[in-house]
């Protein structure tokens, strides 16, 4: 068994200056600075990094994008067996793009990135696992000119120290472990939702995100990093839409289709939970989720028929992924699904074929919608055909005038 490694070990990145940097007789200042992520549509990425330098008063006039050089190291919190692989562990320099003072006075060094891109993601998939895993990240920074400050005197720093990985969309999502030790995120809308009260929505991750319990990992945290599917529903137009919803995303243990029937309740638990605790309107719960994830929203809806006022899943997984086996949702099940059901794949998706799993499902579930793409892009970028759940993600799918997140507000249980 491997032994766990810590992924939340504050790392820290050591500077030595040249000594015409430094100010005579003076040690100079040891400055932290944070990572700043942002989750692209194929993941999350470190964008920038700020510098806690407001106290320093810097001129910014002093500050170009060579005045800094950053190096980045990403390596496995789970150790990688020989002739194992992952996807993407990385020892790069990062190209600063600019370096500017934020309102506060920190200086904000922005990082070169895009989607794509190698040396910057946060997430890292270890194929013997079929997992990702959030990467241990160790930052280094290198004066390359010196900082005056806005009288005209030098900043002497004697180090940067790394400190903690920071994403407004993902920190807004609170922790919590229920009852039976299943880990979900929280995001909780401003107010109280009047005398109804709010819409809840129940995001089932991919594959990909569930724990490595063999490992000792179970993280919390790719469940919102690897993709923008709880993401989207947080976000302000969203939230207009829906006029203020909880979201709430929580992490299996291992796949959801390991045991779909086993995790049901568990989920199931998590809901009744949150209505119990806050002012959620039972009669606006919706599921949805994405490959596994959309396996496991089309399972709640035959294992719960009266709980969700809709459901929507993207590339969910209805037949066997082996040859033969039997299928993970039987046809008498997909015919009785009563809940209003919204399917969304792609023609060129060959991890989870969309004819014999969504067109499939479509054909059986009783007034269901669909919306089949030819291929998966967005902002003129060509992802994986299997990640649709990018759509989504960006309300894009739409039947007749209507976008999916309108369609799902407007159900009713």
């Amino acid at each position: 068994m491997a032994t766990p490694v810590n992924r939340r070990t504050v790392l820290a990145a050591g500077l030595s200056l040249p000594l015409a940097a430094r100010a005579p007789g003076r040690p100079g200042a040891k400055v932290g600075f944070t990572l700043d992520a942002r989750v692209l549509d194929g993941g999350e990425q470190v964008v920038s990094l700020t510098l806690d330098t407001a106290r320093l008063g810097i001129d910014p006039s002093s500050l170009t994008p060579g005045t800094f050089a950053v190096h980045a190291r990403a390596t496995s919190p789970i150790p990688i067996a020989p002739g194992d692989l992952i996807f993407s562990e990385y020892d790069v320099d990062r190209t600063v793009t600019a370096a500017r003072l934020d309102r506060r006075g920190d200086i904000v060094l922005d990082l070169a990135h895009a989607e794509g891109q190698v040396g910057g993601g946060t997430l890292g998939y270890i194929v013997s696992r079929s997992r990702n895993v959030r990467l241990d990240l160790d930052y280094t920074i290198t004066q390359n000119a010196p900082l005056l400050r806005r009288d005209g005197r030098p900043v002497p720093i004697a180090a940067f120290v790394q400190g903690g990985l920071a994403n407004p969309e993902v920190d807004a999502f609170s922790h919590h472990v229920s009852g039976s030790g299943m880990k979900y995120r929280l995001f909780t809308p401003h107010g109280h939702g009047g005398r109804g009260g709010r819409p809840l929505i129940v995001w089932l991750h991919g594959g990909g995100e569930g724990a490595s319990l063999p490992d000792g990992y179970y993280d919390n945290e790719t469940t919102l990093r690897a993709n923008r599917g709880a993401l989207g529903f947080a976000t302000r137009e969203a939230q207009r839409i829906f006029s203020g919803a909880y979201v709430v995303a929580p992490q299996s243990t291992s796949f959801w289709m390991a045991d779909g029937p086993g995790f049901a309740p568990l989920i199931e638990e998590i809901i009744t939970d949150l209505v119990r605790r806050h002012p959620i309107d039972r009669r606006r719960i919706y599921v949805a989720g994405c490959s596994n994830g959309g396996y496991m929203s089309l399972k709640m809806t035959t294992t719960y028929p009266r709980l969700f006022a809709a459901s929507v899943p993207v590339c969910g997984v209805v037949a066997s992924l082996q040859p033969g086996g039997p299928r993970l949702i039987t046809d008498a099940e997909l015919a009785g699904i009563t809940t209003p059901t919204w399917l969304v794949t792609s023609r060129d998706d060959t991890t989870v074929p969309p004819e014999p799993n969504t067109i499939h499902a479509h054909d059986l579930i009783p007034g269901s919608l669909m919306t089949l793409y030819d291929q998966v892009v967005w902002n003129g970028y060509r992802f994986n055909g299997h990640f649709s759940w990018i759509y989504l993600g960006r309300n894009d799918p739409s039947v007749d005038g209507t976008h999916v997140w309108q369609w799902m507000a407007r159900r009713r249980r």
